[in-house]
């Protein structure tokens, strides 16, 4: 029996293949997290488990060519998608600092090793230098299980792995050169040139034809073939002027970074498939194509396979440790730059292969076996070694770094609720609330649909409650938590607050009203009556375009704003939509509101860009309306009458917006202030409550009479 079931391997069945494929992936984890070992290395050891030069149970087919380079490219495309741009343009001399010596010092130590103790030639020595000096992002799926792909230690890690692959792919295409006809000045040019253009035209043409498709198109599958199709367009433009697709495929995470925001449901789709699948079947690629039995063959390979691992991860460590000795950084944080930058894989194996193919003399190669096999226990040893050092540095970090944010968020009553109503602006709400929320506090949202009690109640219930649905799915999508309720009322701002008040929550975040009519009234019906009744903070939005192609946000700042008891409160709720947003934000006040935005910003959020811009007097309100375009937003910062911040202007705010503002799109935010409790209210409360004075009235009158 046992003969015959060796006669069946490899397995050579496309299903097969991809169900023992399935397995690993859903096995690997369970049981290296039973060892305490990181998923990633279960991976690539499966690989070497199963490849043909360990029990020959998989035939490493065309599949895993395919799936393994669109794994490469989606390790890469989420490591420019989740960059911290702001982090890395605050950081750019010590990216560029990182990046030189994470290329620099391996590159000298293995061309020192591989000239003066393995005799090899020159071009082999700068082939091996190459490689060594270069290094892929194979451990950072460990970093965002962590939730830190915007640390400032793997945003440097990231831009030094760039920049040092770079360098390799130049190197090498100097070595390729000086094997062909080409080589020289002109070759040198040209290659250059062709660098040039691509930045230039990825910078011009991809940042306009994601804002065309996703203004224009909402559907989710589309959203998701539209995001891979340009990260593959990029990739292959980057393999055809010389560099590796893989440098293409993180050109394009970082153009779109601003267009697909981190809470966003396409980008948990995109982060769904890719580790869900892709970077799995790359994983394990790589681990078919190790052969421990080499370790085994005789001393000198040994030797080669010591030399290259000691003296290239020499060159990592040095390179990470002085960066933290430079500029005083935790141990922790060396620990995490050396653990990322360690790891070679596809970038190695790419450059090692291009070398098989070039001819020294007839019959003999610029890369020989013992080379290739030194390269590719090199990548074993660095794939497991940099994993688990990753995983050890995320934890620390997690455990030192995250006890602040932890111990601020428990007093933090965060708690949105989101009003819905069938046909309305629900996509542009719940994007809202979603990226306003806090994710580290896990309370989820509260969605709400409230329905007149009358012959009808019904029929629009039924409807209210498909609305719910469809918000939960948006809610699901960033694997976040939503309560829903429907519910019937005789009146809708009764409705709201009793719900407000029984799943005692913080805020509301809630649609404007359409103003159809001349006779329509700018708020509405029921929304005056809810501001006055509630004094917590309510944001009303209205938003013409899809939140993630807006390109900045104008605020409007009142005086004395800053006495008010909500005043962080919309400031946070901001600054966290402007961070997921990665667009300007500036704010338009007096320097004394301003200068205390600027100290909570600087020090809660670093990496917004904010701008402030004086305005003395409310009377300059309207002419932002010409600074405006139609990606833009404009906030207006509100409040009740009779608070610290109102001014009797306010009553023409309305008149205002729907004269210089009704295209454009708006939030108006009353912020948290003093007055009647929450729970002083009861549901014995008066069906209505006029907030129009008989002053507001006659001026109101007054006003409208002029402006005829």
């Amino acid at each position: 029996m046992i003969p015959d079931t060796f006669n069946y391997l490899p397995i050579t069945d496309p299903t097969m293949i991809f169900f023992v494929v399935l397995f690993i992936i859903l096995a690997a984890p369970i049981v290296m997290g039973k060892l305490r070992i990181p998923h990633i290395v279960g991976m690539v050891l499966a690989g070497v488990v199963v490849g043909k030069y360990g029990l020959n149970i998989l035939e490493r087919d065309s599949s895993f060519e395919l799936f393994g380079k669109v794994g490469l490219y989606y390790i890469m495309f989420l490591a420019g998608l989740e960059m911290d741009i702001e982090g890395l343009k605050s950081n750019g001399k010590k990216v560029a600092l990182f990046g030189l010596l994470t290329f620099l010092l391996p590159f000298a130590l293995t061309y020192w090793a591989s000239s003066y103790l393995l005799n090899y030639n020159p071009t082999a020595t700068l082939l091996i230098s190459s490689i060594m000096a270069s290094n892929t992002l194979i451990a950072y799926p460990i970093v965002c299980k962590y939730g830190l792909q915007r640390h400032v230690s793997v945003t440097l890690c990231v831009g030094a792995s760039m920049i040092a692959l770079t360098l390799a792919l130049v190197v090498l295409a100097a070595i390729v050169g000086s094997f062909g006809s080409g080589a020289g000045v002109g070759f040198w040019c040209l290659f250059l040139l062709k660098i040039f253009l691509f930045v230039a035209g990825g910078l011009m043409l991809l940042p306009r034809m994601a804002r065309w498709f996703l203004r224009r198109y909402s559907d989710a599958v589309a959203q998701y073939i539209f995001v891979m199709a340009l990260m593959f367009l990029s990739a292959a433009v980057s393999g055809f002027i010389g560099l590796e697709g893989v440098f293409g495929a993180f050109f394009a995470g970082l153009i779109l970074n601003r267009y697909i925001p981190h809470v966003s449901p396409l980008m948990n789709r995109l982060e769904f498939t890719g580790n869900a699948l892709f970077i799995p079947y790359f994983l394990i690629g790589v681990g078919m194509l190790i052969n421990v039995r080499v370790l085994f063959t005789g001393w000198h390979t040994v030797f080669v396979i010591f030399c290259i691992i000691f003296f290239g991860t020499l060159g990592k460590g040095l390179a990470a440790y002085v960066m933290k000795g430079v500029f005083r950084m935790p141990w922790s944080n060396g620990n995490m730059m050396f653990g990322l930058t360690s790891s070679h894989a596809a970038g190695s194996i790419a450059i090692v292969m291009v070398g098989m193919k070039l001819q020294t003399t007839p019959g003999e190669y610029l890369v020989d076996s013992d080379m290739l096999n030194a390269v590719v226990i090199m990548i074993l040893f660095t794939c497991v070694f940099g994993s688990m050092m990753t995983d050890n540095a995320s934890q620390k970090i997690t455990l030192t770094e995250g006890l602040a944010s932890e111990s601020e968020g428990k007093n933090d009553d965060e708690k949105i609720l989101v009003p819905l109503r069938s046909g309305g602006q629900i996509e542009t709400l719940m994007s809202m609330a979603l990226m306003m929320h806090n994710n580290k506090l896990n309370r989820g949202l509260i969605g709400l649909n409230v329905v007149y009690d009358d012959e009808d109640s019904q029929k629009f219930q039924a409807l209210g409650k498909r609305t719910l649905e469809e918000a939960a799915k948006m809610a699901s999508a960033v694997d976040v938590r939503m309560l829903t309720q429907s519910r019937l009322a005789t009146n809708i701002t009764n409705g709201i607050i009793h719900a407000f008040k029984e799943y005692d929550a913080s805020e509301i975040i809630m649609g404007l009203h359409e103003k159809k009519t001349d006779g329509d009234k700018f708020w509405g019906i029921f929304t005056p009556d809810l501001v006055n009744q509630l004094n917590r903070q309510i944001i009303l939005c209205r938003c013409n375009r899809p939140l993630n192609t807006l390109r900045r946000i104008l605020v409007a700042v009142p005086s004395r704003v800053e006495f008010e008891q909500g005043f962080y409160r919309w400031i946070e709720r901001l600054a966290r939509l402007a961070e997921n947003l990665s667009c300007r934000i500036i704010f338009h006040g007096r320097i004394e509101s301003t200068s205390l935005i600027n100290e909570y910003i600087r020090n809660q959020h670093p990496g917004v860009r904010a701008e402030y811009v004086l305005m003395e007097h409310w009377k300059e309100f309207t002419q932002l309306a010409q600074q405006m375009s139609s990606d833009h937003m404009l906030v207006v910062i509100s409040a009740r009458q009779g608070t610290v911040s109102y001014k009797p202007v306010f009553e023409r705010l309305p008149l205002e917006l729907y004269r210089h503002y009704h295209e454009h799109n708006l939030m108006v935010v009353f912020p948290d202030q003093n007055g009647q409790s929450p729970e002083d209210m009861t549901f014995t409360a008066p069906q209505h409550h006029s907030v129009d004075s008989a002053y507001s009235s006659i001026v109101n009158w007054v006003m409208k009479k002029i402006d005829k």
